[in-house]
């Protein structure tokens, strides 16, 4: 699959290895439905920024979880990799034990099948939420010296949750509480009449 959007897609499925809590383990994207799905992809295990993230995104396990989603890691690494990066602590640039998966995609087809693997067989810092029906809602990729915020995905997916729950649709930088607006040309005039 090439670098187009994958949104209001279905997501693509699979079923690969991962390690999580310590273990190895079975992960399935249809799995998930049901429920909404963040899956990141990160470039190589024993990194430098990679690490920050996944630890970000672990450390927010629960509020994603208060969100009715879960967290999926992917890089294209092994698992045994992944065993020895989650068995190292923080302190020497390891992960220390994890709650979210890292998915061993050794193959590289998951990182080909969701458009981020680039040369040298890396995949590109690529962030898809996947909706309770399977879905593609939201993609962001971008290069790989950057790392992501996990407060924006927290954002981003409390907004689309808002928005497919009530139909409505939010503005720039909404956080819940904030006015949302109508998305038709009358109902939207409430919002700019008050917010001019």
């Amino acid at each position: 699959m090439s670098n187009l959007s994958l949104v209001q897609k279905q997501a693509p499925d699979f079923v690969a290895d991962a390690v999580t809590g310590g273990e190895f383990a079975t992960v399935k994207l249809s799995a998930y439905k049901g429920k909404w799905a963040v899956l990141f992809f990160y470039p190589l295990d024993f990194t430098f920024v990679c690490p920050t993230e996944i630890t970000a995104f672990n450390d927010a396990l629960d509020e994603f979880h208060k969100a009715n989603a879960e967290v999926i890691g992917v890089s294209v690494d092994s698992k045994y990799t992944h065993l020895a990066w989650s068995n190292t602590p923080r302190a020497e640039g390891g992960l220390g034990k994890l709650r979210i998966p890292l998915v061993a995609d050794i193959s590289k087809r998951i990182a080909t099948d969701y458009g981020v693997l680039v040369e040298p067989g890396i995949a590109l810092r690529g962030l898809f939420i996947v909706d309770p029906d399977g879905k593609v809602a939201y993609q962001v990729v971008h290069d790989l010296g950057i790392g992501r915020s996990v407060d924006e995905t927290l954002r981003v997916l409390r907004a689309l949750q808002f928005s497919r729950e009530h139909g409505e649709v939010c503005p720039a930088n909404w956080t819940p509480g904030r006015d949302t607006m109508k998305g038709d040309p009358v109902g939207a005039k409430a919002y700019f009449s008050k917010h001019a």
